[in-house]
């Protein structure tokens, strides 16, 4: 049976709008990419009891969005952020809070930045302030050194990993547990994981966007397959 793969979407608020109230999200390559890999997409909105299905999914896949409130890692927001609906965040955060620490998650851009404030680490909340170019949004392909000893190597199969950019925020102070494990050449943050998980990986590019890459394949097929196992594990304790 195919592993059950929450993705938790985005939010559009639209309370003036009669006709809809706004709007639910999610880029389609997403739940296709967890799809291909053999995983079964389970989109997952503010709206859901997420107490109700913790229990069920196998795995989790955070993708991108809009920024995370500066108040969530204790400071005040740059003028450049765009916030991200709270309502997403405050679902994300239950769901998180209440996960079997052992279930594998994939954080992607957004995801990879949630990943670390959750584990109490801070967010550089506007990269050109640092590294003085743009060239991290836009979706420009960049190539990222992976750290050979990290899982993230092993799961790409390579040390060199290229990916599109579209992001003007990244890890600032790391979180706990966690270890950077991909740099831009800028210096800027492109990868962290915990290495006593299973699969907890947070990248700063967006996979989803080069499908025919065979690193991208191989980290959803990884993720997908850290599913499985999780799933079979849950058989194991309850019978």
């Amino acid at each position: 049976m195919k592993p059950l793969v929450a993705i938790t979407v985005d939010v559009i608020a639209e309370p003036d709008n009669d006709r809809s109230k706004g709007k639910l999200s999610l880029n389609w390559n997403y739940a296709e990419m967890v799809a291909n890999a053999g995983g079964n997409p389970l989109l997952v909105s503010p709206l859901t009891d997420v107490e109700a299905i913790a229990h069920l999914i196998d795995g989790w896949l955070i993708p991108g969005g809009d920024d995370i409130d500066g108040s969530h890692f204790g400071e005040s927001n740059h003028p450049k952020v765009g916030l991200q609906d709270p309502r997403r965040w405050e679902m994300e955060d239950r769901l998180y809070k209440i996960s079997d620490p052992q279930m594998p998650i994939f954080g992607i851009c957004y995801g990879c930045q949630f990943l670390n404030v959750q584990r109490g680490g801070s967010l550089v909340q506007h990269v050109p302030d640092i590294v003085n170019h743009d060239f991290h949004s836009g979706g420009t392909m960049q190539t990222y050194h992976v750290a050979s000893s990290s899982k993230l190597a092993k799961f790409a199969g390579t040390d060199w990993i290229e990916g599109k950019s579209y992001h003007h925020q990244a890890v600032g102070r790391l979180g706990n547990g966690l270890e950077i494990v991909a740099k831009a050449e800028d210096g800027t943050v492109e990868a962290v994981e915990d290495k006593s998980k299973p699969f907890l990986v947070g990248v700063q590019w967006h996979p989803e966007r080069t499908p025919a890459d065979e690193v991208t394949l191989s980290l959803f097929r990884e993720f997908i397959e850290a599913c499985c196992t999780y799933a079979e594990s849950k058989k194991c304790v309850t019978s």
